[in-house]
C-alpha cells in the first residue's frame, strides 16, 4: 500500500491495522465498551450491516467492507489509522482483549492470527489427531502453528529454507519439517496430510502440495502471488481434493479466536519498535529480517506536535 504496488493507494496515506490500547472515550450510544477497556481494531473499520455476509457476521467479505486505512469511509473521507495516537472507530469493529493477553504481542493476531485461524476453523482442519501442513515460516505460518498445535492437530512445516527446521521443531512445537525442494522428502509426503494451509505471498508451485494430500483434502491459499498460479486439475479430480481461500475473518471470529489464544497463551513473536524505526523497519521486512512480526509503540513515541 505505501508503493502503491497493487494500484489503489490513495495518497497522503497514513497506514497501521492491527492496532491496540485503551478506550479514552465513547459516545452515547456505544454499549460494548467502556473507558478504560483493553482492546483491537483489526484491518477492517466499516460495512453496509445489512447484506447477507454482515448478517451472518462475515463484515469480512462484505462488498462495501471500509479498510481500516487507504479506503474511503461513508462520508468520502479516506481512511488514515494505526500510526497515530489516537482513533475513532464504531464499536462494532472493535474487540476486547482479555487481561492475561500483553497488548504488543496481541496487536499482530488481529490480521495474521485471525488469518490463520479462520480457514482451520472453517475448513474442518481444527480436529485433534487430523494432519495439517503449514506452508512458509513468516509471520502467518508461524502463528498458523501454535494454532494448529492448541486445536490438537499433527502440524508438518512446509519450507524452502533447511535452517527453519530447529525454530519450527524445537520453538514452535511442529510434529515435522518438511524441506520442499528435497524431491526425497516430497516422494515421503505422498498422500500423508490431511490439509495445507499455504501462507507463501512469493510465486510456488501447487502441484507437490496438492500431491501431498489425502483423499477429501484440501489446499488453503491464504497468501497473495504476484502472478496467478499455475494449475493442473487432473490433481484435483483424482482425490477428490479441494483449493480454496481465506482472508482475515468476521468480528465475532476475530473476538473468539482473540479469547482462544488467551486461554492457550498464543501470543505473536515480535519485535518492537519506536516510530522513528518504521522506515528501517519496511527495509528489513522486505529482506525478511524479522522475525516475526513489528510492533510500533506509537503511545510511547509518537506525541502531538505543539
Amino acid at each position: 500500500m505505501v508503493k502503491n504496488e497493487w494500484g489503489n493507494s490513495i495518497y497522503p496515506l497514513v497506514p497501521g491495522r492491527e492496532i491496540v490500547g485503551e478506550v479514552t472515550e465513547i459516545g452515547c450510544k456505544v454499549q460494548k465498551f467502556k473507558v478504560g477497556d483493553r482492546v483491537g481494531v483489526g484491518c477492517m473499520v466499516g460495512s453496509c450491516h445489512f447484506c447477507d455476509n454482515c448478517i451472518n457476521n462475515l463484515k469480512n467479505y462484505c462488498p462495501k467492507m471500509t479498510f481500516t486505512y487507504g479506503t474511503k469511509y461513508y462520508d468520502g473521507a479516506v481512511t488514515h489509522r494505526g500510526y497515530s495516537n489516537t482513533m475513532v472507530v464504531d464499536e462494532h469493529f472493535v474487540v476486547s482483549i482479555p487481561e492475561n493477553l500483553p497488548l504488543d504481542a496481541t496487536a499482530p493476531l488481529l490480521c495474521a492470527g485471525i488469518t490463520v485461524y479462520s480457514p482451520l476453523r472453517f475448513y474442518g482442519l481444527d480436529k485433534p489427531g487430523l494432519r495439517v501442513g503449514v506452508v512458509g515460516l513468516g509471520g502467518l505460518g508461524h502463528l498458523a502453528v501454535k494454532f494448529a498445535k492448541a486445536m490438537g492437530t499433527n502440524v508438518t512445516v512446509i519450507s524452502t529454507s533447511p535452517s527453519k527446521q530447529k525454530e519450527a521443531l524445537e520453538n514452535l512445537g511442529a510434529d515435522s519439517f518438511l524441506v520442499s525442494r528435497d524431491q526425497d522428502q516430497l516422494q515421503a509426503a505422498i498422500g500423508t496430510l490431511d490439509g495445507i494451509i499455504d501462507t507463501v505471498s512469493a510465486q510456488h508451485p501447487l502441484l507437490p502440495l496438492l500431491g501431498m494430500l489425502k483423499s477429501h483434502g484440501k489446499l488453503v491459499i491464504l497468501g497473495i502471488p504476484g502472478k496467478p498460479f499455475e494449475l493442473q486439475v487432473f490433481p484435483l479430480i483424482q482425490g477428490r481434493k479441494l483449493i480454496g481461500g481465506s482472508m482475515i475473518g468476521g468480528i465475532k471470529e476475530t473476538q473468539e479466536m482473540i479469547d482462544f489464544a488467551a486461554e492457550h497463551n498464543i501470543k505473536t513473536d515480535i519485535e518492537v519498535i519506536a516510530m522513528d524505526y518504521v522506515n528501517t523497519a519496511m527495509d528489513r521486512v522486505l529482506k525478511g529480517d524479522v522475525k516475526y512480526r513489528f510492533v510500533i509503540d506509537i503511545g510511547n513515541t509518537l506525541r502531538p506536535s505543539s
